[in-house]
């Protein structure tokens, strides 16, 4: 039966060329099912139960056995009643006819009825959908099995729109990475020339700005059709997911397929700051993050000479205005000297931001390759070990990070003026653009000075390293 309709019901055919661009029709057979599945009945009990709880109906028949409960559901498909268990008394059971056989499920309670990983409002709820996954998963499992062999994801309106959009994109893929190292005729080059030549000879790193998906569980209301398959979401709730950062609908199972290629939507960015770092640039289409940019900009214009730049403080409630400022408006915040005279509100505001990321510009997944590179006694050894762990950042983090590094190697140009050289400013953003996966406050104490001089490092050889 399911090769029949599958090969009826598959929709269209479509080309590789996105000229020749047919939206897909939706395939219909499991929609098919869920309507054919069949209806809940609730099997009542004649007299009343005084240990009924209060959240089951006249369905709950008390304490009775397998036996009296499959006698009382006998012939009828989709009968359902509730019974306390004999095994374990005070837990309650699901009893379901389905298949001419009676099944029985540990019931649960928790403000929702519940069986497994969904929770209803009420048990019809629960039984409806039970009885449409069971039949589905009954009459079509081979389909199911195989109706992510052949998806239609790259002929989706979604995935075209990406074409353009990937194309423009910032790319420097050059070669498989290679470890780059920093000596040459077994000979270790301890000038900087010599240093950066071996490293200008080996990988760029790759700026694709891939982004995977953030599917969350979704209920969809109305019949909903996977843009993966091409085949209907069944179920009542909980149908499949949604990414909440671009509105992808998608099978559980199908999710595990879909490419890295996520475009989020800024419709669906609530904020700015707190935002995921790839997520944020993906929405604006940029290569680093705006906040980054439009404060390094004011910074650069007006207080390269400020005394304590990075290190003084600004007034707490002036930054607070700049962050809501930026989740306000985005790219269109006013933070110019007419706004916020004081520079230190701008560099509390870029550090503000940069430590509320959700994942560190030094992600957490590096973090102890940083912290072991630290450790290296040998300064060339050092270095090398640096820009391996650079080279596995996520690419929108990677070029952040040299961008701000590029930034702080003028900053201390002027260290005569501003008092920070390298030395201070990895004071100042060793915790802000490192923190240990664990957030343990012992590890991050014991962590601090080896955090400090990878960002002194980062900022004292910023042109060899990136």
């Amino acid at each position: 039966m399911a090769a029949s309709s599958n090969s009826s019901l598959s929709g269209s055919s479509v080309s590789s060329d996105p000229e020749d661009y047919q939206p897909p029709i939706w395939k219909s057979y499991l929609y098919q099912l869920q309507q054919e599945a069949p209806r809940p009945k609730r099997i009542t009990c004649p007299q009343e139960i005084e240990s009924r709880p209060k959240y089951y109906g006249r369905e709950f028949h008390g304490l009775i056995s397998r036996e009296q409960a499959d006698e009382l559901l006998d012939g009828a498909e989709g009968a359902y009643l509730i019974r306390e268990s004999q095994r374990q008394p005070g837990t309650c059971t699901l009893a379901l006819r389905f298949g001419i056989q009676t099944l029985n499920y540990r019931l649960f309670y928790d403000g929702k009825h519940f069986v497994g990983e969904k929770r209803f409002e009420s048990v019809h709820d629960l039984v409806t959908d039970g009885l449409i996954t069971l039949y589905i998963e009954t009459k079509a499992s081979e389909y199911i099995a195989k109706m992510t062999t052949n998806p239609i994801y790259q002929h989706l309106g979604y995935t075209s729109l990406l074409r353009d959009k990937i194309t423009h994109r910032l790319n420097r893929a050059r070669s498989e990475p290679k470890r780059v190292t920093f000596q040459q005729d077994d000979k270790i080059s301890t000038s900087p020339a010599g240093r950066r030549t071996a490293l200008k000879d080996g990988p760029e790193k790759l700026c694709n700005y891939e982004k995977v998906h953030n599917f969350k569980v979704h209920t969809f209301r109305g019949p909903h059709w996977c843009e993966y398959c091409a085949n209907f979401m069944w179920g009542l709730i909980a149908q499949g997911v949604r990414c909440s950062d671009c509105g992808l609908n998608v099978h559980k199972q199908c999710s595990k397929l879909v490419p890295s290629d996520c475009q989020p939507d800024l419709r669906r960015i609530k904020k700015v700051f707190s935002c995921d770092l790839t997520t944020l640039v993906k929405a604006h289409n940029t290569p680093r993050p705006m906040v980054l940019d439009m404060c390094i900009r004011e910074i650069e214009q007006r207080g390269l000479k400020s005394e304590g730049l990075y290190r003084v403080s600004g007034f707490t409630e002036h930054i607070e205005d700049v962050r809501l400022a930026f989740d306000r408006d985005g790219e269109k915040a006013d933070i110019s000297a007419n706004a916020y005279p004081d520079i230190n509100t701008i560099t509390g505001a870029m550090k503000l931001y940069l430590r509320d990321l959700p994942i560190p510009v030094i992600t957490y997944d590096v973090y102890s390759k940083f912290i072991q590179a630290a450790k290296i006694n040998d300064p060339d050894a050092r270095l090398e070990a640096i820009h391996d762990g650079l080279l596995q950042l996520p690419p929108a983090h990677y070029e952040t990070l040299r961008y701000l590094m590029t930034h702080l190697k003028r900053v201390t140009m002027y260290e005569k003026d501003n008092l920070m050289n390298a030395e201070n400013l990895g004071i100042v953003f060793g915790p802000t653009l490192m923190q240990p996966p664990d957030q343990n406050t012992l590890a991050s104490l014991n962590d601090m000075r080896h955090q400090k001089l990878i960002i002194q490092l980062l900022i004292e050889h910023e042109d060899i390293l990136f």
